[in-house]
């Protein structure tokens, strides 16, 4: 393994993601490509971005001190696990998984390493949705009472359908649109139980690949909080927002039309969500362009992300690198994102919903935690 001077790092998936965490990596100072696994565009990455392309999760572990997990959603088990059972530090995108047991034993194998194990849940890297935390949680708005959010826009339905549209390989809109949840039990705590409906919606025509065309979901917390979560490509108004009610006034956190809102004692404060008011204007801009909304938007990995996206990307990345070389401490903030707890329970309550919809019930998240509910099918 390499020390403080360095890193060597590998990469699963040279996508959307993978393409642009290799750009990232040649400007860290100490990290190294080295190589690359991917059973496409891994020679286009190579070729821009340097490394090498290997044909095995075995050989890019040889060859590396670090893995980068940027795969379709469904294959990201095996390369993390592989790797944490080498020695070998994570960083593995959202969602960590599609299910509970996959995620818990996949932090488990870093756990029991003691390697580091990082989920990329990339809002918690934007300077916005941090103030918003620390906002709430000094009691800003009081204490929270209801929150909801939504990521719904429009989609045609002509596109041709890919990985991330097909519920086995992304999770569909629930999982591969994680980050509102995420966020949600970020401020206010993770679910107790949860509920959904949803499913097709064929008087709006022909959808994308088979995820869900709406998904509505209900959910309570200790204390008598409740939130509703929407998902959806069948709303020709889009929204792409996180908003929560306290007992004193109210902080929204608005991804379409962007930049967050806090109110109380009726006076009103905006902030940047991003780095400034003309990163916020720039992301702003390229929402109101896309047909259908930010919600429903999804990376062409022929391009490059936003720029708002890439300072976000940069900062993860960076920050999972001075960890990995001992360089910096674990920020308080982004303590759950490495100490597992961020990433089981985003997957916990997904999981619940899921459940939730199948079985036409209430399922209390701990029955999926507990495997309660695996032992009852």
């Amino acid at each position: 393994m390499a020390g403080a001077e360095g890193l060597r790092y590998g990469i699963v998936g040279a996508g959307y993601f993978g393409k642009e965490f290799a750009r990232i990596l040649a400007e860290v100072p100490g990290a190294e490509l080295a190589a690359v696994l991917s059973p496409e565009d891994a020679d286009d990455l190579v070729a821009e971005s340097g490394g090498r392309v290997v044909d095995s999760i075995d050989e890019l572990i040889a060859s590396v001190d670090a893995v980068i997990v940027a795969s379709p959603n469904h294959a990201h088990r095996e390369p993390a696990i592989a790797a944490a059972e080498a020695g070998r530090h994570v960083f593995c995108e959202k969602p960590v998984a599609l299910s509970y047991a996959e995620c818990d034993a996949m932090v488990a194998a870093s756990e029991k390493a003691e390697t580091l194990f990082l989920a990329g849940h990339i809002l918690h890297f934007m300077p916005g949705i941090r103030r918003a935390a620390d906002l709430i949680a000094a009691g800003a708005i009081g204490a929270p009472v209801f929150a909801r959010t939504s990521r719904t826009g429009w989609e045609d339905g002509t596109a041709a359908p890919g990985w991330k549209k097909t519920r086995a390989l992304s999770g569909g809109h629930l999982f591969h649109h994680i980050h509102e949840l995420d966020i949600l039990q970020h401020l206010i705590g993770p679910a107790e139980s949860v509920s959904m409906t949803g499913g097709a919606a064929p008087q709006a025509g022909r959808r994308v690949g088979d995820e869900d065309a709406i998904l509505l979901a209900a959910a309570t917390f200790a204390g008598g909080r409740y939130a509703t979560l929407e998902w959806g490509s069948v709303f020709r108004r889009p929204e792409h927002t996180i908003t929560v009610q306290g007992t004193e006034g109210y902080l929204a956190i608005d991804l379409q039309d962007v930049g967050v809102t806090l109110q109380r004692g009726g006076e009103t404060e905006t902030f940047p969500l991003h780095g400034s008011v003309e990163a916020d204007l720039e992301r702003t801009r390229e929402n109101r362009g896309a047909a259908g909304g930010s919600g429903v938007t999804y990376g062409d990995p022929a391009r490059r992300p936003p720029r708002w996206l890439r300072a976000a990307m940069a900062d993860e990345i960076a920050y999972f690198h001075g960890l990995a070389t001992g360089a910096r401490a674990v920020d308080p903030a982004l303590a759950p994102l490495t100490d597992g707890s961020a990433a089981r329970a985003a997957i916990a309550t997904a999981e619940a919903l899921t459940r939730a919809l199948s079985l036409g019930r209430s399922v209390r998240v701990d029955e999926v935690t507990g495997g309660s509910l695996l032992d009852a099918a």
